[in-house]
Formats: C-alpha cells, sequence, structure tokens
C-alpha cells in the first residue's frame, strides 16, 4: 500500500472512529471499517491498529489540542519505542482528521453533554398596582413575574410564566444562595 492510500485509509479509519464514538452513529461497526479499508489486514492487527487510532484520537479530543499542541503530541508519539510509536502516515492521518473535524467532534460532545430541555431565555418584572379606576389607592403587594423560555434542540420552545410575592422572592434567593454555597465547597474541597 502507498503512502497515499495509507493515510487516506487510515483518515477513513478516524472517520468511521469518531462517526462511531462521538456521532453515536451505530452502524459503523470495526467488522465494517476493516472490510472496507483494511481487508489485507488479519484481525488482530486491525483490532490493534483501531484501538492505537482510538486511544490517539481521544487524547486529542479530551485535550481540544489547538494545532501546536497537536503537533507536540504527534512528535512525541513518533519518538516513542517498541512498535507503540506512531507512524509518519499515522501521524498525517491524524493531524489532517483534526484539522478538519476538531470543531464539528467538540460541537457533538457539548450537545451530548447537554441537559435537555435547557433554558433558552428568562425575563422578568415587577408589578406594583397603584390604584384601581375608583380611585381607591389601597395598595396590594408587589409581584415578581419570572417568563422562562425552555427548549429542546429541533424543537419548538415551550414556556413557564411563575409569580412570586416578595416572601417566594426571598426564599428563592436563600435557596440559591445555598446552591452557591454548596458550589463554592464542592469545588474549593477539589
Amino acid at each position: 500500500m502507498s503512502d497515499v492510500e495509507a493515510t487516506k485509509s487510515l483518515g477513513g479509519l478516524l472517520n468511521g472512529i469518531s462517526q462511531k464514538v462521538y456521532y453515536n452513529n451505530s452502524k459503523i461497526t470495526e467488522e465494517f471499517l476493516k472490510n472496507e479499508l483494511f481487508p489485507e489486514l488479519t484481525q488482530e492487527e486491525f483490532k490493534a491498529l483501531h484501538e492505537k487510532m482510538k486511544g490517539l484520537l481521544k487524547s486529542i479530543v479530551t485535550a481540544d489540542m489547538d494545532h501546536a499542541q497537536l503537533e507536540a503530541f504527534l512528535t512525541a508519539q513518533t519518538k516513542k519505542q517498541g512498535g507503540s510509536g506512531v507512524s509518519a502516515e499515522q501521524t498525517a492521518a491524524l493531524s489532517r482528521f483534526w484539522k478538519n473535524q476538531r470543531i464539528r467532534v467538540r460541537e457533538s460532545l457539548l450537545a451530548q453533554s447537554r441537559w435537555e430541555p435547557s433554558l433558552k431565555a428568562l425575563s422578568w418584572r415587577v408589578d406594583l398596582q397603584v390604584g384601581d379606576s375608583c380611585g381607591d389607592t389601597d395598595h396590594s403587594d408587589p409581584v415578581a413575574l419570572i417568563a422562562l423560555e425552555l427548549g429542546r434542540a429541533g424543537h419548538n420552545s415551550e414556556f413557564v410564566c411563575l409569580e412570586f410575592d416578595d416572601t417566594k422572592v426571598d426564599q428563592m434567593l436563600k435557596k440559591m444562595a445555598n446552591i452557591q454555597e454548596s458550589i463554592d465547597r464542592i469545588v474549593h474541597r477539589t
């Protein structure tokens, strides 16, 4: 296999791995990748190559490497001894793949990590009745109105409106302060 063919096959392997791992494409299997890209390899040789490329790709993705970090990482990988190093073709394929797919892989991982439905917008106001048309100036308590826009990717938003009097606002603020304290304790512990 020529260097160009090897780089193309490795690029296909990386695309296949990313389809399966990062885009949840269940149609891509190891057997499919072997038969399409590396039919000349034994099952053991292909499995070793697949695991190696999957591990390297995972390291690159996890660190969300920029170009300089990727070059340093791949240079270090090429210097490994005992067959665990990366060949020139593998380096070229990894570099090309990451240059072209970094943003897409990152967006896929971010989308997978979001809770659904998510908060898309929040608006609020405080209403205070100052009198009615009959001249009655008996003041009512202020009311906080909060509108939440919730949505799932690719679906229409849902709106939830909440009404709070001053007591409920105080209770909510105390609960939010407790949440913040809990987060601060956890963050400062680690």
